[in-house]
């Protein structure tokens, strides 16, 4: 079994696409149970955020594995899968692997660098743990992804990049109301109270807004975050979605308006902006509405509308393509690239350690069927000439094991080196099957893909 990736992110879709394939909370579930319905996918996680949408699996096979993720994908967009290839990629085995430890290290995020990815993952993950889909492998892999990350925030200037999407749409926002520093003392609304809404106020606070409106579906949701923020010392309220006519004020009284619900469908729509624009003051600053929801939250059509200036995800994707963080990113690339040989290093020592503990079991057979041997030779020796005997015999075995149990072990690490345990496989008559058995339960992480069987697929390119 290998693990695969299929994916569709800022990179290599626009908005519209990732819209279509984006998996809301609600939906999470469906989609892992129809991955697992499958015959080649074993395991699997889902990781949708507001610029990527990407499928882990465990899979029997590459094509067969490829061919059911790629359709349950399609099948969730309603579309087919040849709408989706040109924006898809895929990577396997040791490439997938890479791809997810530099996700976790922020070095594929729209803003690099950006903290979020962590929780997101660990998010996906807990789901993925919850709902039954990660297994053995993913658990490993997912644990050691948030590991990586954290220390590439920790040993590298990698944060210094950008903290969000959140905090750069801000930028765009002060740039749009007078420059840095535009937006102390302002008014802001921010639609959603989830952890992109609750992020937001925070961005929004340091940024000098102490007058917060948060509105909700889940009115009780909105006011909790109110509460959170009432202790903070700012002028926070909450106010539901559902009233149409309080939603017009609301946005007509703000500078910014954040928007951030991640459900599906528009939340602010033209009719209600139109109408806001309407009760404003002639004399007030252009109204920034930054809609930060995958699929969008705000009517495109709004950014038309006159006194309105709308920042989303495709305004700030087109910004900061270019953007690098310079000497901070190959730091975290270096983490990376080392985390990855690390863990195939891992995972080929875990892959020897059911040969070298066959060989020892086998050794210590042999052992006692000698002292038995030895018992009906010489049944008259005493208790304490016996055990001196047996300690002996153990230790020859033990010292004569030990080099050759460290060395297949260290030779195990670089590539190529499953060869050694065949060999004592061979040398010793080892069965076969007792290796396989014992890695069901003795190894740490899933044997048998090492870097050199990486394989990585652009399918825009058609590169292999």
């Amino acid at each position: 079994m290998s693990l695969l990736l299929v994916g569709v992110s800022h990179r290599t879709a626009e908005v519209p696409v990732l819209e279509r394939v984006a998996v809301s909370g609600d939906d999470t579930r469906k989609v892992l149970d129809d991955l697992l319905t499958g015959d080649h996918v074993t395991e699997a996680m889902l990781v949708s955020t507001c610029n990527r949408v990407e499928i882990y699996a465990v899979v029997e096979t590459f094509h067969g594995g490829l061919t059911e993720v790629s359709s349950v994908l399609a099948r969730h967009a309603h579309a087919e899968v040849s709408d989706l290839t040109d924006h898809l990629y895929v990577h396997y085995a040791g490439s997938a692997v890479e791809h997810l430890f530099s996700v976790a290290a922020g070095l594929d995020s729209m803003v690099v660098g950006e903290a979020q990815i962590l929780g997101q993952l660990r998010a996906a993950y807990g789901e993925a743990r919850e709902l039954g889909s990660a297994g053995r492998v993913l658990h490993e892999l997912a644990q050691q992804a948030l590991r990586v990350g954290k220390r590439a925030h920790a040993e590298t200037g990698i944060d210094a990049a950008g903290a969000s999407v959140v905090s750069e749409a801000l930028a765009d926002a002060e740039a749009a109301l007078g420059g840095p520093g535009a937006l102390a003392g302002r008014r802001a609304l921010v639609v959603g109270a989830g952890s992109m809404g609750a992020l937001s106020t925070a961005h929004l606070r340091r940024a000098g807004v102490d007058d917060l409106v948060l509105a909700n579906r889940s009115e009780e949701n909105a006011e909790r975050l109110a509460v959170a923020l009432r202790t903070e010392g700012a002028t926070a309220r909450a106010v539901g979605l559902s009233d149409t006519r309080a939603l017009r004020a609301e946005i007509a009284a703000a500078d910014v308006v954040v928007a951030c619900t991640g459900a599906i469908g528009t939340v602010v729509g033209e009719e209600e902006v139109r109408a806001a624009l309407a009760m404003r003051d002639a004399a007030a600053p252009p109204l920034v509405i930054c809609d930060l929801g995958l699929p969008r939250d705000v009517d495109p059509r709004v950014g038309a509308l006159p006194g309105v200036t709308v920042v989303d995800l495709a305004a700030l994707g087109e910004r900061l393509r270019s953007a690098s963080a310079g000497r901070a990113v190959e730091e975290a690339r270096g983490v990376v690239a080392e985390e990855v040989r690390g863990y195939f290093a891992a995972q080929r020592t875990a892959e020897v350690t059911p040969t070298v503990t066959a060989l020892r079991r086998r050794a210590a057979e042999v052992v006692d069927a000698e002292l038995l041997r030895l018992d009906g030779r010489l049944p008259d020796l005493d208790e304490h000439a016996r055990d001196e005997v047996a300690q002996t015999v153990r230790r020859v075995v033990d010292k004569l094991l030990h080099t050759p149990t460290v060395q297949v072990k260290r030779l195990a690490q670089s590539p190529g080196g499953d060869t050694y345990a065949e060999a004592l496989r061979e040398l010793f008559e080892l069965d076969p099957q007792t290796p396989a058995v014992l890695a069901e339960t003795t190894a740490s992480v899933e044997p048998g893909d090492g870097m050199d069987q990486a394989l990585s697929v652009d399918t825009r390119r058609g590169r292999r």
